[in-house]
């Protein structure tokens, strides 16, 4: 008798017991599931935010790449638009009917630095007074400067390092682009062009101050 009461006495204590601990562990189970699906959710922020850093990090080095993209297009559409805007402009006076008259001239002397130290010139010649005429001759280039303090003029010959060389031909009716390469020498400063045209038994003899343009990149 005695034995049946310790065993009923066991099993209501462990009954109690049971009945008191339930509420704490369902409460632990239902924080453990919240604290979980926090966690979910924390990591997936996590994982958005990241992608969201990288998706910034792209756009902005795309938007950087694309905006200096776009402003040296602009550069060139510009530098290309004021060369056309020049061009537009030379035509205008050589054919226009407001135009000043003018006999076989030099127009201009441009020179562009080369690889290898050569010089390539631009000289272009024009003429309006006889509109149906043809000029014909020859161009030859001098360049004066400086060279170790002295005052000194390159010829033709010594520019295209050809003793004797002839001048550079030109036939045309209203203007014509010459174009070649010259050689300065070492520790020459370049000051001023000289152009002398040959033509029909005349000549024509015109100076301008060196003009030095930066090559264009193709």
């Amino acid at each position: 008798m005695a034995l049946l009461l310790w065993v009923a006495s066991v099993a209501g204590a462990w009954m109690l017991a049971s009945r008191l601990a339930a509420p704490g562990l369902a409460k632990a189970r239902q924080e453990l599931q919240v604290t979980g699906r926090r966690a979910s959710e924390a990591e997936a922020l996590v994982k958005q935010l990241r992608q969201n850093v990288s998706t910034l990090r792209r756009s902005d080095q795309i938007s950087r790449s694309a905006n200096t993209e776009l402003q040296a297009s602009l550069a060139e559409r510009e530098e290309e638009v004021s060369g056309l805007r020049a061009d537009v402009a030379f035509y205008e006076r050589l054919v226009g009917a407001t135009g000043q008259r003018r006999g076989l001239t030099v127009h201009e002397a441009v020179f562009a630095p080369e690889e290898g130290g050569t010089w390539r010139y631009t000289v272009t010649l024009t003429q309006n007074l006889n509109r149906g005429a043809i000029s014909k001759g020859e161009a030859r280039v001098s360049v004066e400067g400086v060279s170790n303090g002295r005052l000194r003029s390159l010829p033709w010959e010594t520019l295209v390092q050809k003793p004797g060389a002839p001048g550079q031909p030109f036939s045309f009716r209203y203007f014509q682009q010459l174009e070649g390469s010259i050689m300065l020498p070492e520790g020459f400063t370049p000051q001023r062009v000289r152009v002398q045209l040959r033509a029909d038994g005349s000549t024509v003899d015109q100076a301008f101050p060196w003009q030095a343009e930066t090559p264009r990149g193709d």
